[in-house]
């Protein structure tokens, strides 16, 4: 029996992405017809269209899937969750890790929502100091916390590959909301994010 692979891209927009691939590839001086790269242009345009996939998703709407009357008040934090992104000026990968706490005020939402989120707006053309505070206001909009507090660590292609070549930087992002503008809440958050529970 066949390896079958499901996959769902829209058939017009991964014909006219693999156009643009194909027309790419010859520019900078390959063969497209050459066994290695036969089917590069049309694995280049699924792949971009589901880097890309944050654009017809909506994030509000994913928070207000799971919420759920809470009274609790106590920091709700997930740390380290995986993102990936495209970079915006030269659409290179960045990648690294976000830290999402808020103080709830009446609501909690499914923890898994929180890392959907940080997916939907990862999944575009993006900068990091821009991903940073959508994820804030999103979360701030949809569920109206006492605070919201995001850092974000990740690693650029664009600096570790090309340009100034420094493979060892890590850029680090944050956005506060509410309470954490308190020292005393934003420190035990910070101190959260960078300890080791076992």
């Amino acid at each position: 029996m066949g390896y079958k692979k499901e996959e769902h891209f829209s058939p017009e927009l991964t014909n006219r992405l693999r156009a643009h691939y194909e027309d790419i590839l010859q520019l900078v001086g390959e063969d497209i017809s050459r066994e290695g790269l036969e089917k590069t242009p049309e694995r280049v345009a699924k792949a971009m269209q589901f880097l890309t996939q944050g654009y017809e998703q909506d994030p509000e709407a994913i928070l207000r899937s799971a919420m759920f009357s809470e009274e609790c008040s106590e920091m709700v934090l997930v740390k380290d969750i995986e993102l990936y992104s495209l970079c915006e000026h030269h659409m290179l990968p960045f990648f690294g890790k976000a830290h999402v706490a808020y103080i709830p005020r009446g609501y909690v939402v499914g923890l898994s929502k929180l890392a959907r989120v940080v997916d939907v707006f990862a999944r575009r053309l993006q900068v990091q100091e821009r991903l940073t505070h959508q994820i804030v206001h999103c979360i701030d909009e949809v569920i109206q916390p006492l605070g919201v507090a995001v850092v974000i660590e990740a690693r650029h292609m664009c600096m570790m590959m090309r340009g100034v070549q420094k493979q060892n930087s890590i850029t680090t992002t944050s956005a506060f909301t509410g309470e954490f503008f308190k020292e005393e809440t934003r420190m035990e958050f910070l101190k959260l994010i960078t300890s080791k529970l076992n």
